[in-house]
């Protein structure tokens, strides 16, 4: 892979260390989309558009001063740049919301390291880990600063495909026994070259070390597609709660595109 691909493992690792004290709440979410270790190519900018929308969902705001996510809409513009093969730049921004409660607010940005096994979309075997480093509005989270630890694990198995997301949110200050468990798994089928269905699973568990009562966890599958077209690439779903603390209806899209392409 390249002497300059050894520095993976020794960057995750000094990055990971970092995240151990700070602290992700969770909540609303901007990005409802599991990490396949698929970059942009070396030089090229990519524009991600993420906007989901709740139908019905949970009434209870997550926390005081919070909006709830039902009738609600949120979403981010994500901007990326492949550095090299094996590492892209994320900058999420703005980040928004359209709420009953609130109306259209500004929820803050998020920046984005995300590391991944070099041309991932060729081997059968895939992996990869992300970071993020995110500024709140009081509104969208009790805490000003948060992050997510994000590997990837999965297997082009053709038509087939398996990938999983063991998220790591930073529930509270106060290091590893923090640590709060909220995976994101899909599996796809490849109907034709550009075009797949596919079901996903987004779940949190609750902290690690205190995993909350099949009640309080959250659990959604989805129903999703992804088409791709001379314009843009478009990842569309539904989702279903599968218990009282999750949202029982919700809408997502993804519309991506390279903005310089490679020619």
């Amino acid at each position: 892979m390249g002497a300059s691909f050894k520095t993976f493992t020794q960057g995750a690792s000094l990055i990971a260390l970092s995240l151990l004290i700070s602290r992700t709440a969770s909540g609303q979410t901007d990005e409802i989309q599991v990490y396949d270790a698929g970059i942009a190519d070396v030089g090229v900018f990519n524009l991600t558009w993420h906007n989901n929308f709740t139908p019905v969902g949970v009434k209870e705001p997550a926390f005081p001063g919070a909006f709830s996510n039902n009738h609600t809409l949120n979403g981010v513009t994500e901007w990326a740049y492949g550095v090299t093969p094996w590492f892209e730049a994320g900058l999420y921004l703005p980040l928004y919301s359209i709420s009953p409660d609130r109306g259209a607010t500004i929820n803050g940005g998020k920046i984005r390291l995300l590391f991944v096994r070099p041309h991932a979309d060729d081997h059968k075997f895939f992996y990869g880990m992300n970071f993020e480093f995110s500024y709140n509005s009081a509104h969208w989270d009790p805490r000003r600063y948060t992050s997510e630890i994000r590997p990837i694990v999965g297997w082009h198995l053709k038509p087939v495909d398996i990938i999983f997301n063991p998220i790591l949110d930073n529930s509270y200050y106060g290091g590893p026994k923090s640590l709060d468990f909220a995976p994101a798994t899909r599996v796809a089928y490849n109907v034709k070259d550009k075009f797949a269905l596919a079901i996903e699973h987004y779940a949190d568990f609750g902290p690690l070390r205190n995993i909350a009562p099949g009640r309080d966890q959250f659990h959604q599958v989805y129903g999703v597609f992804d088409k791709s077209t001379k314009f843009c690439d478009i990842e569309a779903g539904i989702g279903f709660g599968l218990n009282s603390s999750s949202d029982r209806v919700t809408l997502k899209l993804l519309l991506s595109k390279d903005l310089n392409p490679k020619k």
